[in-house]
Order: structure tokens, then C-alpha cells, then sequence
């Protein structure tokens, strides 16, 4: 009985330690959407990144996505990025966030998937707003 009970104590333990770190993930490509970093941002980059902006919608190799996004925030200067919406299905986390730049404001959705025992953005949907 002792036994079992230990052995459901640490596997209890190992699955919230596991569920923080890959929390952690997601707040990590936040931090580099409020920074507006797209070297940051490409640090969790999957090989294949779906991108969806006002004026384009593809998929992208993780260099190519590096450089839409750079782009992006180079034209769109970042003055803050505001978290309305955190969720999880146990392999996927997403974000859903308001982007202030200076010439506008974005509806942004970030997705992160698990791969094995590694974490990756897979997905971002920037969608314009009316002023």
C-alpha cells in the first residue's frame, strides 16, 4: 500500500513539473511577441510554421518564418502585448493575445504543440483589428 501510494505521489509530481515546463515554453514565445523578437520567437519555431497575417497566409520553413516575422515587427513596432486567453489539452498549449503596435492593433494567436519531449510554435494567426 505504502509502495503504490509513493509511486502515485511521484508520478503526480513528475506530471506537474512537466505541465510548468511546458507553460514555460509558451510564456517564453509571449515574451518574445512583447519584445517583438523574431530571433526569439524562431527559438521555438517548428520546422514547418503555419503563419497567417492580414496580407499573406502560408506555411513557412522555420528560416523563412524567422523572416516574415522580423519583418512583420519592423514594420509594426510593438508597444505591448496583453494575454487574454491561456489553454491547454494536455500536447498543445495556445495563447490568445491582443498585439498593440504603433500603427495598429492585432488579434493574435500563437499555438505550441508537443513533439516527443520538446515543445514547438507551430502556429500564429495575426488578425488585424478595427480602430
Amino acid at each position: 500500500m505504502k509502495k503504490t501510494l509513493r509511486i502515485i505521489l511521484l508520478l503526480t509530481l513528475i506530471a506537474g513539473l512537466m505541465s510548468f515546463r511546458f507553460l514555460g515554453i509558451l510564456d517564453d514565445v509571449i515574451g518574445a511577441m512583447k519584445a517583438g523578437s523574431s530571433d526569439q520567437l524562431a527559438k521555438y519555431f517548428d520546422n514547418v510554421v503555419e503563419i497567417t497575417m492580414p496580407d499573406k497566409s502560408n506555411s513557412y520553413s522555420k528560416s523563412q518564418a524567422e523572416m516574415i516575422m522580423k519583418d512583420f515587427f519592423n514594420n509594426y513596432k510593438v508597444k505591448s502585448f496583453d494575454v487574454l486567453h491561456k489553454g491547454d489539452n494536455g500536447t498543445s498549449n495556445y495563447c490568445i493575445g491582443n498585439l498593440q503596435t504603433k500603427d495598429g492593433k492585432f488579434r493574435t494567436t500563437l499555438f505550441v504543440k508537443q513533439k516527443g519531449d520538446k515543445q514547438f510554435l507551430q502556429e500564429i494567426r495575426i488578425e488585424a483589428q478595427a480602430p
